[in-house]
């Protein structure tokens, strides 16, 4: 497998980068040339932003995820990735179920709050309990549709662990357009 790209990195290397919206950031190269150029690759591949939630160990949890898709009309199957370092995997891998709630564009601020460590990321947001008991919160004030999810196989991948859902219950909130993640910042859909 050929890939183009500078020499290799060290452990301590960093690239500076520009965002789309004029932030400068830092990403740490990795020592492998091909990491850096799949990662930049995925960073160009446009995802719809999601925050799944669940309830384990008498408390919700809640994380923002990209990493979502469907699998299969009859039975309805969707699919969520989440990486193994995600203070929530151990809480899905016992749940039983999640909730997957598509966001909205205009609540990025809401998929950073999920993204953080923060042990509060339900606080000043209006949710509602699921009506499928496994399932996680439903953010219906941030989401334009909600699938209450059954799970029904988890499979490790890599660094990540896949969690296949069993739609129980579908939830659509209201007609609104996505809210993206591109080139590792939130952005809206625009009409050509």
């Amino acid at each position: 497998m050929a890939v183009q790209s500078t020499p290799p990195a060290t452990q301590t290397d960093h690239v500076q980068t520009s965002l789309p919206d004029g932030k400068e950031g830092r990403v740490t190269a990795s020592p492998d040339p091909f990491q850096d150029v799949f990662r930049d690759i995925m960073s160009r591949f446009a995802a719809s932003v999601t925050v799944v939630t669940s309830f384990a160990g008498d408390r919700h949890h809640g994380l923002t995820v990209s990493a979502f898709t469907s699998v299969s009309l009859d039975p309805p199957l969707i699919l969520i990735c989440i990486d193994h370092t995600s203070h929530s995997v151990a809480a899905l891998r016992v749940a039983g179920g999640f909730t997957v709630n598509m966001l909205q564009e205009g609540t990025g601020e809401v998929a950073r709050k999920f993204a953080s460590k923060d042990p509060d990321k339900f606080t000043g947001l209006a949710s509602t309990r699921p009506e499928y008991r496994g399932a996680g919160l439903v953010l219906s004030s941030e989401s334009y549709a909600s699938l209450e999810c059954r799970t029904v196989k988890s499979v490790e991948a890599g660094d990540h662990t896949v969690f296949i859902g069993h739609v129980e219950n579908a939830h659509s909130h209201r007609p609104a357009k996505p809210l993206l993640y591109w080139q590792r910042d939130f952005h809206r859909l625009m009409p050509d």
